[in-house]
């Protein structure tokens, strides 16, 4: 019998890879009064401490053979800064510490046998849905994507039923259903909703008077942004609370409306060769042992205290072990 190329595909593809959206476990680790670290020189290095037991934790409970982590690097210089000067104006740049922490977290990856993708004119966002669609091509739509995040927005890339988002430390998983369920939306439709509603987490203006009620009405009559407008002169006859305005509103703001979606769309067809991750294939994500030479190593670069390594050490080699 001679299989089809889809048939090898879905035969030979792992059943789960996993995009690790690392700033938030990172960040979250840094903010959070119950993971305080000094090392040995008196440096905090809290967040840094924190991405290794979420790291561990990860490996040893999911066991997984492909992962890819996705960092952010691109603050005040992406290319939606590009587009708009004032999106996430509201956030700050890491501090010296913190940068250098941010950087150890990077290279922390490369030790734990995990594939690790920054990129300064991509968000981690993008890279997660860069290689979420490469890996379906690659698979036939075998294998479920499952993306490690706290982030909503991240949501619009799932497309399989097996997909989901999952919120790691309260241990929430969110799958295409469930989206539809607790949003009133389906995750391909987010983009167009906060392009309606804005974003003030990341300075997404929308359209003035456009709420979630009022975006989800218009989303589930016309489906998408583009179909909003070009069923503009509709939407005063629909049986909302104030439609005629809200059609004069949809008007005057149209050129927000429009750019918020383009920020709050996650890229997932990036081809810039010199961005390594836009050439990823399912080999390129398998995970490896952790070295524990070059964690040693890690450990003593940055002045862990000696307790601290030998059980860091052990705990990484029952993972490699197991």
């Amino acid at each position: 019998m001679v299989m089809s190329a889809t048939a090898l595909k879905t035969q030979s593809s792992p059943a789960t890879v996993y995009l690790i959206d690392a700033s938030i476990y990172i960040f979250q680790a840094h903010f959070s009064p119950y993971v305080e670290y000094t090392n040995r020189h008196g440096n905090e290095l809290g967040a840094l401490y924190g991405f290794i037991q979420f790291l561990l934790q990860f490996r040893r409970r999911t066991g997984a053979t492909h992962v890819a982590v996705a960092l952010d690097e691109s603050l005040f210089c992406g290319f939606r800064h590009d587009l708009c000067p004032n999106y996430k104006s509201n956030r700050e740049l890491p501090d010296a510490n913190l940068a250098m922490q941010l950087v150890a977290c990077a290279e922390l990856c490369a030790v734990f046998g995990l594939a690790a993708f920054g990129s300064k004119i991509y968000e981690a966002d993008d890279i997660v849905g860069t290689i979420a669609k490469r890996v379906r091509a690659e698979t036939a739509n075998a294998t479920a994507i499952n993306i490690v995040t706290r982030d909503k927005d991240l949501a619009q890339l799932l497309v399989n039923p097996r997909d989901c988002v999952w919120d790691y430390s309260g241990n929430h998983k969110r799958y295409w259903q469930d989206i539809v369920r607790d949003f009133g939306v389906t995750p391909a439709q987010i983009p167009d909703f906060l392009g309606l509603t804005g974003d003030p987490v990341d300075r997404i203006s929308g359209v003035p008077g456009v709420g979630p009620v009022k975006a989800k009405e218009l989303l589930k009559q016309f489906s998408s942004m583009e179909g909003i407008y070009q069923n503009l002169d509709q939407v005063g006859t629909l049986t909302l609370r104030g439609a005629q305005r809200l059609q004069s509103q949809l008007a005057e703001f149209r050129a927000s409306a429009e750019l918020s979606k383009r920020l709050a769309t996650i890229a997932c067809d990036v081809q810039d060769q010199q961005e390594a991750f836009s050439q990823v294939g399912l080999a390129d994500l398998r995970t490896t042992s952790i070295s524990s030479q070059a964690l040693r190593d890690f450990l003593s670069e940055y002045a862990f205290h000696q307790e601290d390594r030998d059980r860091i050490l052990t705990s990484a080699a029952a993972i490699s072990q197991s």
